[in-house]
């Protein structure tokens, strides 16, 4: 008999593959033919504080880019950005909250992504991975600070529906952590959510991005604050959305740059 938790994973690939077969154009992956993924060189770090369940979320997505015909190596040791050789890696996912990066670890990454290997990951273990480390923060694009009132109900809204990673999905709820970011303010966004005045006053109707594309060099990013636990992508929307933004990160080396900046304080005075 399956586990709870084994159903919801499941009934969630399911779900995701109807999405996929309802949209009507911008699918990053086509019903038929190879995936972007196929023959590419993937690295799935995981480890850092075990909350997120980072061993879970790997158990998730391993089997599935093995699927879709990547060749994956998995490691549980930051150690291994500086034993791989990454500027011959097509993706690197991570999922590691807090914990440190040694100096040479971090440069490796750096340069790696500098020079084209796409980076992808979602919630603290990417965006909340090393505290003390601005050059990572700032190749990330975003650093979480807070999620008021813990796990809560909160909705999240598709803002960009031409691109290919949020493109024929709707506005979708989430029972799980609301992530409060800063946010480098020239990234591309996807989806936001709305906070309440529930569990910080001052922050009532303040909107925060959820999903985000970006470039660092010549590397592609893509992050996803949604994937508090894994059972999180039992919710269709949500483990689609880090699919997709997967399947767009490892393409760095054979799609020409797209542009991905949004330059939200150059708009024009509106008095």
């Amino acid at each position: 008999m399956l586990s709870r938790r084994s159903f919801l994973l499941k009934s969630a690939a399911a779900a995701s593959a109807a999405l996929i077969a309802k949209s009507s154009s911008g699918r990053t992956v086509p019903l038929t033919g190879a995936s972007p993924l196929a023959g590419k060189k993937v690295l799935f770090v995981w480890g850092g504080w075990m909350g997120h369940e980072p061993d879970k979320c790997r158990d998730v997505f391993v089997p599935w880019l093995k699927s879709e015909g990547a060749i994956v190596t998995v490691s549980d040791t930051l150690e291994s950005y500086v034993k791989t050789d990454l500027k011959n890696t097509d993706l690197i996912i991570q999922t590691w909250t807090m914990g440190q990066i040694e100096g040479e670890q971090e440069k490796a990454l750096l340069e790696a992504v500098s020079a084209g290997t796409g980076l992808a990951g979602w919630h603290g273990g990417l965006g909340d991975s090393f505290r003390n480390n601005t050059e990572y923060q700032f190749m990330v694009g975003g650093q979480w600070v807070a999620h008021p009132g813990g796990v809560i109900d909160y909705r999240v809204n598709i803002t960009d529906h031409r691109d290919p990673v949020t493109a024929g999905l709707s506005d979708f709820d989430m029972h799980s952590e609301q992530y409060y970011m800063h946010v480098d303010p020239n990234v591309k966004v996807l989806a936001t959510t709305t906070f309440s005045d529930k569990h910080a006053a001052w922050i009532g109707g303040n909107v925060i991005p959820v999903a985000w594309k970006k470039y660092y060099g010549k590397g592609r990013v893509f992050y996803s604050s949604l994937g508090h636990v894994a059972a999180d992508f039992s919710v269709p929307q949500a483990l689609e959305i880090q699919k997709r933004g997967i399947l767009w990160a490892c393409m760095s080396k054979y799609e020409p740059a797209e542009e991905t900046r949004q330059h939200i304080y150059s708009k024009p005075d509106r008095k």
